[in-house]
């Protein structure tokens, strides 16, 4: 399977603090580093000392809050645009919105939210849960709560998913979204992470904004049924057919040579594809023998959201006929695959 070229850890990292990064692009950095988010959310601003526009305000921290009230003062707020609804990309936006005046723009609205409502498929994730954290781990995790001004016993703003978000400007593909004094940002409709994901392009300076769909540091899950697999394909594709010289992810540092990492992106979904086909070829045909079979090499913390893009791997294979469930019925957790 084709290796993806990642790029390494924002150095030095700083927090709370508005870097420019670019002539019109500062980026304020939220401390609420995890397994998810790498090394925390980054908020970018784009514009110039009269006006800008907010990508992803981030995560419901009053350290971030204190830091982008810093960054944006003496400054006209245009728009507030939202990639998706993860909370640690869209959760200061209410507040934001009050702070400025400045409207939310967005694709559309989250998708339904799969429930484990089958106790087989609980016990699925619960078989893949990674070992309990010792002391000395849970201790890191409330330091770091504790500094972002975080109850340390809060940390589950780092993975859930804001149902109720609703934009006050819906942006179509290739739409403006936002613009102002000698800038000028288009959204880029890339579901397939999330049913109403988008890319934000920036024209002047031919960068892609692209939230969770792309990130440099680690690939991307497709969690269904609001995440579709054959979708984020097509996603991947359709950002092959555009000239963007730089992106610029919310988690972590900026991929420089597009093209190259795109089609290793590309490659390594259709090699995970292939590994789903030869595991039930080889007769492990469920989901956690295969998720422990693929992602040896990952950190048992991973497993679970490795789970559910296997789960958007074998969601497509059946659909494409090339997989079936046994006994009949949707692809699921608990399913046992046959081929054909």
């Amino acid at each position: 399977m084709a290796g993806i070229p990642f790029v390494g850890i924002i150095d030095p990292l700083r927090y709370a603090e508005a870097e420019v990064v670019s002539p019109k692009i500062r980026r304020v950095i939220a401390r609420n580093p995890s397994n998810f988010t790498f090394t925390g959310t980054g908020t970018y601003l784009v514009g110039n000392a009269t006006d800008v526009a907010v990508i992803d305000p981030g995560p419901d921290l009053p350290e971030h809050r204190t830091a982008l009230l810093r960054a944006i003062e003496g400054q006209k707020v245009r728009a507030i645009v939202i990639t998706h609804c993860h909370s640690d990309h869209v959760g200061l936006a209410a507040w934001l919105r009050e702070e400025t005046g400045a409207p939310t723009v967005a694709w559309k609205p989250h998708g339904a939210v799969g429930q484990l409502d089958n106790d087989d498929d609980i016990k699925v994730m619960q078989s893949l849960a990674p070992p309990p954290k010792t002391e000395e781990e849970k201790e890191k995790e409330r330091e770091i709560a504790r500094a972002a001004g975080l109850d340390p016993d809060d940390l589950e703003i780092r993975e859930s998913v804001d149902l109720e978000f609703e934009p006050d400007v819906r942006v179509g593909d290739g739409e403006v979204a936002a613009h102002g004094d000698g800038w000028t940002l288009i959204g880029i409709h890339t579901p397939g992470h999330t049913s109403n994901h988008m890319c934000v392009a920036f024209e002047e300076e031919k960068a892609l904004f692209t939230g969770d769909h792309i990130m440099g540091w680690s690939t991307t899950v497709v969690s269904p049924p609001d995440g579709d697999m054959r979708d984020y394909m097509a996603s991947v594709k359709k950002l092959q057919l555009r000239d963007d010289k730089i992106l610029w992810p919310t988690h972590g540092s900026p991929v420089t040579d597009p093209q190259p990492f795109l089609q290793a992106y590309y490659e390594h979904r259709l090699g995970r594809e292939a590994q789903v086909l030869a595991c039930v070829a080889e007769g492990v045909n469920t989901v956690a023998p295969m998720v422990r079979q693929m992602y040896a090499a990952v950190i048992p913390e991973l497993h679970i959201p490795a789970a559910r893009s296997v789960l958007s791997h074998l969601t497509q294979l059946v659909q494409d006929g090339r997989l079936s469930v046994r006994g009949g019925g949707p692809a699921r957790l608990a399913s046992t695959y046959d081929l054909g």
